[in-house]
């Protein structure tokens, strides 16, 4: 039996959404110790998956599982085609919460066809693979975080290649990584979930960031360029906590603006009220 395993994400956002620039998106983030996506895979003749619960037996029910079931077997076979050889089958250990912000699908797809591979002793090539499995089309950072951890700043795609329809899976290259810095090991980033409904995922999703796109104002991008390479990347070379939160802090909040006539404000109610109660707490930087 083959194992892959993997930390979570987070996404910090995007360098530029405006067509008035060459290069369009430019994600940025860091990948996380903890939560964790596990996934075991064996040489089977066909597919078959299975979720566990926290007791590790196998679920049939419940409120996530089906769903995750339902994605890994999509992402286990299109890994068993890719792959040439005839099925697997395939537990997912653990999982990450969907919808999140924590980078669910692509983790969870990449860790699939990295234990699948491994299965079979071949290569999984989980960078060059991903946009089959419908991951890396916008943002590079979680296969990037995949592969190595880190902080990351990807390069973002061609502006001149933006179609305002979704492109047809593996007809996209995930973004190649621009920079990425270890992290400091005494780093600690504290991840709070608010009570609210998940965000937008699928074709909502895509048609938010088309119309975000469209109406994006250029010069918040120019903004974002002076912080990502005057602070935040300064500050993750020197292993400086506090300039690094508060550079992440207003990337997220430029992100923000572009995204404001979507989602109802700079922050997706509630999540303004949970950053203002943080951004007062002494133990949070900043």
């Amino acid at each position: 039996m083959a194992r892959a395993s993997a930390g979570a994400r987070l996404h910090f956002g995007f360098c530029n959404l405006s067509l008035s620039h060459e290069r369009l998106y430019g994600a940025l983030g860091v990948g996380l110790d903890s939560p964790r996506v596990v996934v075991d895979a064996e040489p089977a003749p066909a597919v078959r998956v299975a979720v566990e619960q926290a007791a590790g037996t196998p679920s049939e029910s419940g409120d996530s599982s089906p769903s995750v079931r339902d994605d890994v077997r999509g992402y286990a076979t299109a890994a068993v085609d890719l792959l040439g050889v005839d099925g697997a089958r395939v537990t997912v250990r653990e999982s990450l919460p969907r919808h999140a912000g924590l980078g669910s699908g692509t983790q969870l797809a990449a860790a699939t066809l990295a234990a699948v591979a491994a299965a079979y002793d071949l290569p999984a090539r989980v960078r060059e693979r991903a946009p089959a499995l419908g991951r890396g089309g916008r943002s590079g950072v979680g296969v990037a975080t995949f592969e190595d951890g880190g902080f990351v700043l990807d390069a973002g795609h061609p502006t001149a290649r933006f179609t305002t329809d979704r492109p047809a899976n593996g007809e996209w290259t995930v973004p190649p990584v621009a920079a990425r810095h270890a992290v400091p090991d005494d780093w600690r980033f504290l991840l709070v979930a608010p009570e609210a409904a998940a965000g937008r995922n699928g074709a909502a999703e895509d048609d938010a960031m088309r119309t975000a796109v469209e109406r994006a104002e250029p010069g918040l991008a120019d903004r974002i360029a002076g912080i990502v390479t005057r602070r935040a990347l300064p500050a993750v070379a020197s292993g400086n906590a506090e300039a690094f939160g508060a550079a992440v802090a207003e990337i997220g909040r430029l992100n923000g603006a572009w995204y404001a006539d979507e989602q109802g404000g700079v922050y997706r109610p509630p999540v303004g009220e949970v950053v203002d109660s943080l951004s007062g707490a002494a133990s949070v930087t900043p």
